[in-house]
């Protein structure tokens, strides 16, 4: 007798790419809703815990929903206790895959496919869309699963197999081991547990056999998590060291126990007639559900025992706060909901210079965190849609005077150009990860001639801020002269660059391709921050130029 690899193989894909998409589909029909919720709800480590039941629950994947909390954290809108609650919560909510397969939810899992392509099929929207996949995804994880398990289960019948089955039981580390191995092969713990599940009803394992693979399978799923935070902030690492960690001890406390465990749930199982299947998903959620109700109240300790494991300091996200953007304010105080205005631009020029400078760093190869980058850009576009829709509230004041009518125009053309500036930012960063991703870099004269360009356009923001802030025609004319020359080096890079092509020093097609778009950008960066400025002369009619 042999397997069905076909069956094996088919279905772990099946498996695999159902997590894939419900997990995408979903995103794509939260939106960027989907972080903002998860960010507001967690507050506390209690709702954190349930935010990661509930993530989990809806994705089929605790590994999903803890890749997502520690992109998060990597962005700085986590803190690590927050993301400890979510990743505690996550290994309650993967239990659910086991006990839903244990009550062959799988004989329906082609209609839920039929449902979900129906729904793709006929919808006009493109968030209904995202659900029918959704749908799709969600029945294709029970049939991959179901695929897999009837074809492994025939494994019972094979001679070798019998003999490791029978080591397994009484070498109980070897279990666990093979647990770990499995589940970080294919990262995804539900996998392991759910063809284990087929094995020992179908009587090729022992229940003691089982129980350490199901402990194993729950330290394997945090290699989901060792690779997220790979590269990424501290505190992203540091989540996926608390996920480890907790996994481990809870495993450890598992083994120690394993007898009488064991014991137990033969106990649940002659009382409450439970099928083979469902003895392992009880076994797997009570395991589960205890160890985090035991370590839930020691999570401050164990954040704190992970930061002197894992030391280190991260550079955090930009922040900047629009509370006081209050309506009544803008009827009854028209110049305190300026004077809120003003605040908060200030602000972002400093968050804009921030961010800049980011991307210089990123562009130099230093450990500085893309995500950070696009997350700061997020809260970029978010002030300035903030602003622009307070800004019209107050300029609909029947009470404006000219002085306010000009502030209001000077506003609101400063926080397009900054967000503007944003947007540039990211350009820049997305051509730096086009060089990476073709294993290339720039030359040490060109990131010369870029730093260059980075230093004048950090100077000419400094200088628009502060006619924005207080006008002063000193700071006008040095603005012009640092245009002037940043078109200078500009042109003179350009020049460089194609000198340098000419002569075959370019080792990269696309370092080279993209180089002139980098200095382009760069450029587009200082004439708004000239834009700036021009707006205050423009509608105060200054007589200076810029």
């Amino acid at each position: 007798m042999s397997l069905s690899w076909d069956q094996i193989l088919g279905g772990f894909a099946v498996f695999m790419f159902g997590i894939d998409i419900m997990g995408d589909a979903l995103k794509a029909a939260a939106g960027d809703q989907l972080r903002e919720y998860i960010n507001r709800y967690t507050s506390r480590p209690i709702q954190a815990l349930f935010i990661g039941i509930l993530l989990t629950v809806v994705m089929q994947s605790s590994s999903a929903s803890t890749s997502i909390t520690i992109g998060l954290v990597r962005a700085g809108l986590m803190n690590l206790e927050q993301a400890a609650g979510i990743i505690m919560g996550a290994n309650i909510g993967t239990t659910i895959t086991s006990f839903l397969f244990s009550i062959n939810i799988d004989r329906y899992s082609l209609y839920f496919i039929f449902a979900g392509f129906m729904i793709r099929l006929t919808a006009r929207k493109k968030k209904v869309k995202s659900i029918g996949v959704c749908i799709i995804g969600f029945g294709m994880i029970f049939t991959g699963l179901s695929m897999m398990g009837d074809a492994l289960a025939a494994i019972k019948d094979m001679p070798f197999f019998t003999e490791f089955a029978e080591k397994m039981a009484s070498n109980h580390l070897l279990s666990l081991l093979c647990g770990t191995l499995m589940t970080a092969a294919v990262q995804a713990s539900s996998a392991t547990i759910s063809v284990v599940q087929k094995m020992y009803e179908s009587g090729a394992l022992t229940l003691t056999a089982v129980l350490p693979f199901v402990f194993g399978a729950n330290i394997g799923t945090t290699v989901t998590g060792i690779l997220a935070a790979i590269g990424g902030s501290t505190a992203a690492k540091r989540t996926a060291g608390i996920h480890t960690l907790f996994n481990i001890i809870g495993t450890a406390l598992g083994m120690v126990l394993l007898q009488p465990y064991a014991a137990f749930i033969t106990m649940l199982a002659d009382a409450w007639n439970l099928s083979g299947m469902m003895q392992i998903s009880v076994a797997h959620i009570l395991f589960n559900t205890v160890t985090t109700i035991v370590f839930f109240p020691f999570l401050k300790q164990m954040c704190r025992l992970i930061e002197k494991i894992i030391p280190g300091h991260d550079r955090q996200m930009v922040s900047i706060d629009t509370t006081a953007y209050d309506d009544k304010l803008a009827e009854d105080f028209l110049s305190g909901a300026l004077q809120s205005v003003t605040a908060v631009m200030n602000t972002m020029f400093k968050a804009v210079n921030e961010n800049i400078t980011l991307t210089e760093e990123y562009m130099l190869g230093r450990e500085t965190d893309g995500e950070l980058i696009r997350q700061n850009e997020v809260i970029l576009n978010d002030t300035d849609h903030k602003t622009t829709s307070y800004l019209m509230t107050i300029s609909q004041s029947d009470r404006t005077s000219l002085q306010d009518d000009i502030k209001l125009m000077i506003d609101l053309d400063t926080v397009k150009n900054l967000e503007r500036i944003g947007d540039l930012s990211i350009n820049l960063m997305e051509f730096y990860d086009m060089i990476q991703e073709d294993s290339a870099d720039l030359s040490d004269n060109a990131k010369k001639d870029i730093v260059g360009m980075y230093d004048h356009i950090r100077s000419m923001l400094v200088l628009a801020h502060k006619i924005y802030d207080q006008y002063d025609p000193e700071s006008v004319r040095q603005l012009n002269v640092l245009e002037e020359s940043l078109d200078r080096r500009e042109t003179q890079a350009r020049e460089s660059h194609f000198g340098r092509l000419a002569h075959g020093q370019c080792q990269s097609a696309v370092a080279a391709s993209v180089y002139c778009d980098i200095l382009s950008n760069l450029e587009r960066m200082g004439d708004h921050c000239v834009n700036i400025a021009s707006s205050y002369t423009k509608y105060n009619g200054e007589e200076e130029s810029v």
